[in-house]
């Protein structure tokens, strides 16, 4: 069973007092942990005087916030066990008999099956007796795919050779084999605020310490932060979105990214530049990868493109690096599936016709989504973003957990903006995907109407955490 250590809880709550009573809102922020997976099913909370002296408030006050949780199904506590994380109709992992009833899944920006993959999974099976005389296990990629990963960085302006490549189990699996073989537990890591939160984990686990650069959805990158960051941090590794940034759906300019790389050069920082939305564009033109300016160290995906059932993903970096991960590897998994790698070459034969389609279909899902929340909220702050899944909402109060869980109790699931910070920040965001269908956009739309306003001038009523049964 894994234990959460009170300092870590403690950093993960941020600013989580309220007006409202304050047990309630602490049972609040934890369910909202919870139900956004950061707390995963079956941990074992801190002690409740261990984290009493972590928030400086009594023994009295976390012991109520527990009850409460207890209470509605989201703690169990048993003799030699302590206070267990678990979830209303579920339980903890060992005896789960089912989930909890949610409406609209919302919390990921991701597209449905581009239309191709079926008949692409299908002729790629018709090329798989072709490598069964091998053993199966593939940890740099098939040569062919890797070829023709690299024509498409050769044709964006970065020449590379498929010595320059290895194919992944999706972005998620190469940002964490990049952290564990990059870095130290000694090494500080750049990361941009807000970001991608599975990331955050990734390097966390890796790097004694992360050090926060903003972006902002209409000024993007805090240049002077950056480069503070890069000069007195002396961060080993930085890790950017350059392209339709997550969440907020900045795009650095040529002329930032020139600065960047030298900065990097200068002070031996590795940059490694998440490309996964980098070819969702919904309109405009395009900038050169990173890898362009500078040694970068360049991770793409179909996850977002194509489908996130399709569990391939990406490095591009110098030969001797690939080789450095491909030696990490061994020791951590034994390769790509083949049959996946043959379904991706068969989508890259008209890739550029699927990313045709996806920037129709995102730009219909954003006009739509901007015309809902502006009838809707006319106060929120919708920035217009050139590509990406989603739009990083200003709610104009720093209301954004609450709203989350009002939300999740009338069955939308959604990511809150602290989720995407460091340390409980961002509470005055939102992040909403406009990649789902227009149907359920407009039924999201409607939950987010109704738990708006049920929070009025105070903290949402906590009396029953029950999901809504529907």
């Amino acid at each position: 069973m894994m234990i959460l250590p009170a300092r870590r809880l403690a950093a993960d709550l941020g600013s989580w007092r309220t007006s409202g009573p304050a047990y309630a809102a602490l049972a609040d922020r934890i369910r909202l942990l919870t139900l956004d997976g950061r707390i995963p099913l079956g941990t074992r909370l801190p002690a409740e005087r261990e984290l009493a002296a972590h928030l400086a408030v009594s023994r009295t006050l976390v012991a109520a916030a527990y009850g409460r949780l207890r209470d509605a199904g989201y703690v169990e506590s048993t003799r030699g066990s302590g206070s267990v994380v678990a979830m209303p109709g579920r339980g903890t992992p060992e005896h789960d008999d089912g989930g909890a009833a949610v409406v609209l899944d919302l919390s990921k920006a991701a597209l449905p099956a581009a239309p191709q993959v079926g008949e692409a999974a299908a002729r790629a099976a018709l090329h798989l007796p072709a490598y069964l005389n091998g053993d199966g296990y593939d940890l740099l990629g098939l040569p062919r795919l890797r070829r023709a990963l690299a024509d498409r960085y050769t044709a964006r302006g970065v020449a590379t050779s498929p010595e320059q490549v290895m194919v992944t189990l999706g972005a998620q699996h190469a940002i964490s084999l990049l952290a564990r073989t990059l870095l130290t537990r000694s090494d500080t890591v750049l990361v941009e605020a807000p970001s991608y939160p599975h990331a955050y984990e990734a390097l966390r686990s890796a790097a004694r310490r992360l050090v926060p650069v903003s972006v902002d959805a209409s000024e993007g990158w805090d240049e002077d932060g950056l480069h503070q960051a890069i000069a007195r941090a002396n961060p080993a590794l930085a890790y950017l979105m350059p392209d339709f940034h997550n969440p907020t759906g900045a795009v650095m300019p040529a002329v930032q990214r020139e600065r960047l790389m030298a900065a990097a050069v200068r002070q031996g920082t590795i940059v490694v530049a998440d490309e996964t939305m980098a070819e969702l564009r919904i309109e405009g033109g395009t900038e050169l990868p990173l890898a362009a300016f500078g040694p970068a160290v360049l991770i793409g995906s179909m996850g977002k493109t194509v489908w996130g059932g399709l569990r391939i993903g990406w490095i591009r970096a110098e030969p001797e690096l690939i080789q450095r991960l491909h030696q990490a590897r061994y020791g951590q998994d034994l390769g790509t599936p083949i049959l996946e790698q043959l379904i991706a070459l068969e989508m890259l034969g008209d890739y550029d016709a699927l990313l045709r389609f996806r920037a129709q279909q995102l730009a219909d899902g954003q006009k739509a989504l901007a015309q809902l929340l502006a009838n809707t909220f006319p106060a929120w702050e919708v920035p217009k973003v050139a590509g990406g899944l989603s739009t990083w909402v200003n709610l104009g109060a720093p209301r954004s957990s609450d709203l989350a869980l009002a939300a999740r109790d009338r069955g939308l699931l959604l990511g809150a903006g602290p989720r995407f910070g460091l340390n409980g920040v961002f509470e005055r965001f939102l992040r909403i995907p406009f990649s789902y269908p227009a149907e359920d956009t407009r039924r999201a739309v409607a939950i987010l109407s109704e738990a708006w306003l049920s929070l009025g001038d105070h903290v949402p009523a906590c009396d029953d955490f029950a999901p809504a049964l529907v």
